[in-house]
């Protein structure tokens, strides 16, 4: 993917797209690539980088809902749960198996959790991970030796999936462009246009890097922008009702000993509600979440104190090596695009569903919201199926069921530190071909090279330091003082690589070193 080339597409096309994709997210990007890959004419556009907002900020999970079987809401679980195998069948570079213990404290938990996990696996069907069973406490403590023994009955494992969010992101962005669709970050949408009917007809837009504005035509315009859904849809009918009740969720990222195991440990039952993860990831701990009202959305929302400290609390009742703020190595935060109830009075979002709503207004403004990341496939061939029929498109059968996404590759073990690549892993270690040193890792505590920085900005359109040290690689939310140290060399690369200058590259470190401050727990 090369943004100037994308550009240059969106410029020479002189009549009207079949669709124009406002949002660069999971939604957003999972729509292009349905409609794309239908054969459909596809413009997407997002106001920051692809999964700036919340897409790069979940709990890395692939899953059905444990917690939404509980609700009884087993019509989700069972479509998630599909979805999770579709994912891993046609991504399994990304996605693939993890365990998940749940300790029990009491006598009562292993039956009324091992029955609940059999029910999980049989809603699974075909599209099962693995087999839940009951553990020994001696079983349980082998799985997980970092476990807290005091009152230990035992233990319950089941399995689902894990992935990298946004690296999954970028394959998918780059699946639609090699369908044929255009896709432009920091290309914010700054009116829907009309036509005579007062029917949404296309989008004016603003390419940051230039500061000039453009405008595109459309048989149907889609609002796929997630927590800021509710601005776009204003720009057609500014009287409207807002839908969205965003949420806030933080995680905790720690080094890899605090839970020194390939399973995951998950809390069925937090003082809030929520169920709470502790999981390895990358070589690190990441232990969330929360759910935590909040009145307006924002790109780079902060912890608030007392998220932090249910955490910590909640994750010392399960690990025999209680956490603390100084071991916190970088803290990220994300807002839950969630679906407001219809009726009024209830704050409480963990209550909100996870289901995805479709909304057409007056003017055909197609709005899609909620959702959950292991659906986002589903919820694109729905959101598409609606756009056809309102634009009144060629009636085009789903392909994405059994689409391969961009770097499949069936055996991400022989691929070393860069799996998350798949198949291009191949063409970033020909970077190297002439500078081994390319493949040396940037910082002893992460993983990341010089290659990578390169490969970035050469295929998967990275335009600043953060879009590199927070999206392409995931140092940032690994580890934000080892992302912060590395930050003037990526810009150096980046600089030569973009034809910028020194003052692009030093401006660029300040920027970042900014934004990572707020990573960092004191």
């Amino acid at each position: 993917m090369n943004r100037h080339q994308m550009l240059e597409r969106v410029v020479a096309r002189t009549t009207p797209w079949d669709m124009i994709v406002i949002g660069g997210g999971a939604t957003g990007v999972g729509v292009a690539i349905d409609a794309a890959s239908r054969g459909f004419a596809v413009l997407l556009l997002e106001a920051q980088d692809f999964g700036k907002g919340t897409s790069s900020r979940s709990t890395k999970l692939i899953h059905g809902g444990v917690r939404y079987l509980e609700q009884g809401n087993i019509s989700l679980v069972m479509e998630a749960l599909k979805e999770r195998g579709l994912l891993r069948q046609n991504a399994p570079h990304l996605v693939h198996d993890l365990a998940f213990i749940v300790p029990n404290y009491s006598w009562w938990e292993a039956p009324f959790y091992g029955i609940g996990m059999k029910i999980y696996d049989l809603l699974a069907g075909k599209y099962g991970f693995g087999r839940s069973r009951i553990l020994s406490s001696q079983e349980t403590i082998e799985e997980l030796p970092n476990l807290q023994t005091e009152g230990l009955k035992g233990g319950v494992i089941y399995y689902d999936g894990q992935f990298d969010d946004t690296r999954l992101l970028i394959h998918m962005a780059a699946t639609a462009a090699d369908y044929g669709a255009a896709l432009v970050n920091y290309a914010p949408v700054i009116e829907i246009t009309k036509d005579v009917d007062g029917f949404a007809s296309g989008v004016i837009f603003k390419d940051s890097e230039s500061g000039m504005t453009m405008q595109a035509a459309a048989r149907v315009v889609i609002n796929a922008t997630g927590m800021f859904a509710d601005n776009v849809r204003r720009m057609t009918d500014p009287e409207s009702k807002k839908m969205i009740a965003p949420s806030q969720g933080i995680h905790l990222v720690f080094e890899r000993s605090f839970l020194r195991a390939d399973a995951a440990i998950m809390v069925p039952h937090t003082s809030d509600g929520r169920v709470l993860f502790a999981i390895p990831w990358h070589q690190h701990t990441v232990v969330g979440t929360t759910d935590t009202p909040v009145q307006e959305p924002s790109y780079e929302p902060l912890p608030f104190e007392e998220e932090i400290d249910f955490i910590l609390d909640t994750a010392a009742q399960f690990l025999s090596r209680p956490p603390t703020r100084k071991d916190i190595l970088s803290v990220y935060v994300g807002i839950r695009p969630l679906v407001k109830m219809q009726e009024e009075g209830s704050t409480k979002t963990s209550a909100l569903s996870r289901d995805h709503t479709i909304h057409i207004d007056s003017a055909g403004l197609i709005t899609i919201v909620g959702g959950k990341w292991t659906t986002y496939r589903h919820m694109a061939e729905d959101c598409v199926n609606h756009a056809i029929t309102l634009g009144r498109l060629d009636d085009v059968a789903c392909e994405t069921r059994s689409l391969h996404l961009h770097g499949y590759h069936e055996n991400s073990d022989e691929l070393g530190d860069l799996w998350v690549y798949g198949s291009d892993a191949a063409a970033i270690r020909e970077i190297a071909a002439n500078d081994p040193e390319l493949l040396t890792p940037m910082h002893p505590d992460l993983t990341y090279c010089a290659a990578e920085v390169i490969w970035a900005v050469r295929n998967e359109m990275a335009r600043t330091v953060e879009d590199v040290l927070a999206r392409r690689t995931r140092a940032l939310f690994l580890n934000a003082r080892a992302a912060i140290s590395i930050a003037p060399r990526v810009a150096g690369i980046m600089s030569h690589e973009l034809g910028e200058d020194d003052k692009w590259a030093s401006d660029q470190v300040a920027a970042f070193t900014a934004l990572a401050e707020n990573y960092l727990v004191r």
